[in-house]
């Protein structure tokens, strides 16, 4: 089968399946919880059906939360160092906390925004079909 055989699917709305999965939702319906857990995705959506067992998120959420909260972690550390010089142990044990909980808020979001991605995008299963191995 080559690509020009496949049948042309609608496209799926990029935006609102990622900001449907960031809020936790199904990026399909938008109405039943995606998460069985902290970040265990349900095997399918309790209210339309759709399989979401195809998702393929692995370590990017991690990244990019890594990513995210140590740009910004390091600019406020420099910032409140540079104005107030606070002691050190309390700049560390300031910024490893709020960087732990930064992450943790961060983690279940952007990893659901991973999920609706890969739904909108038809990637790993999401679109009907399972993913071909690579031609040699």
């Amino acid at each position: 089968m080559t690509a020009l055989s496949d049948p042309v699917l609608p496209d799926r709305p990029l935006g609102e399946a990622m900001r449907r999965g960031a809020s936790g939702r199904c990026p399909s319906c938008g109405d039943a919880r995606m998460f069985s857990g902290y970040l265990r995705v349900k095997d399918h959506c309790s209210g339309c059906g759709e399989a979401l067992h195809h998702h393929r998120a692995d370590d990017g959420p991690a990244y990019l939360t890594i990513l995210i909260v140590s740009h910004i972690a390091t600019a406020l550390l420099l910032a409140i160092y540079m104005i107030y010089r606070p002691s050190t142990e309390l700049l560390v044990a300031t910024f490893l906390g709020g960087a732990l909980v930064a992450s943790l808020i961060l983690l279940p979001i952007i990893k659901g925004g991973f999920v609706g991605m890969q739904w909108a995008k038809r990637m790993h299963g999401f679109g009907g079909q399972p993913d071909r191995a690579p031609e040699p």
